[in-house]
C-alpha cells in the first residue's frame, strides 16, 4: 500500500519543514525513507513513565528513529533503546511480549480521537492546539494564548 500516494509534494514539504525545525533546535536528524508503526514504542514508553525514565527513553527512541533510521515496530530495536538508557532489557522485552500497557495506550488513542487529534505530535492547551513539530515560539504562543505566565528565567 502506498501510504502517501498522490501526496508526494505534501510529504516533501513536510520533510523539509521538519528538517528546518530540527536544525533550528540543534537536533540531529536524517531524512527517513520509511514510516513505522510506533504502537509498541508507545507501550514501552508507558512502562518507562512509571519508572521515572520518561526522558531518557524518549531520547533513545528519538535517536533510534530520527537519527539512526531504525524501525520502532521492531521489538529488538525497542529493547536495545531501553537498555541504552539503563532500563532492564529483560523487563522491557516482557512488557512488549505481554503487551502489558496495551489497554493504557488504547485508552490514550480513544481520548485523542474524541479530542479530534489528527496528527502527532499534537500540543493542546486550554482547548487550543497545534499539530506537528513546532518551533519554541509557536509553543510559547500557544501557552500564552491560554494565560500561562512566562517563567522568570524566560524573561529577557
Amino acid at each position: 500500500m502506498d501510504l502517501f500516494g498522490g501526496r508526494e509534494s505534501v510529504v516533501k514539504g513536510m520533510k523539509a519543514r521538519l528538517n528546518d525545525v530540527m536544525k533550528a533546535e540543534g537536533l540531529e536528524y536524517r531524512d527517513r525513507t520509511h514510516t513505522y508503526n510506533s504502537r509498541l514504542a508507545q507501550e514501552l514508553a508507558a512502562w518507562a513513565d512509571g519508572l521515572g525514565a520518561t526522558d531518557p527513553l524518549h531520547d533513545a527512541l528519538f535517536r533510534a528513529y530520527f537519527v539512526d533510521g531504525l524501525n520502532l515496530a521492531d521489538p529488538d530495536v525497542l529493547v536495545a533503546a531501553a537498555g541504552s538508557c539503563g532500563l532492564d532489557a529483560l523487563e522491557a522485552r516482557a512488557v512488549l511480549t505481554n503487551r502489558t500497557f496495551a489497554a493504557r495506550i488504547d485508552a490514550d488513542w480513544d481520548a485523542a480521537r474524541r479530542a479530534g487529534v489528527t496528527g502527532v505530535p499534537t500540543f493542546v492547551a486550554g482547548g487550543f492546539g497545534v499539530v506537528g513539530a513546532q518551533p519554541y515560539e509557536v509553543l510559547e504562543s500557544l501557552l500564552m494564548r491560554v494565560g500561562v505566565a512566562r517563567r522568570a528565567d524566560d524573561l529577557d
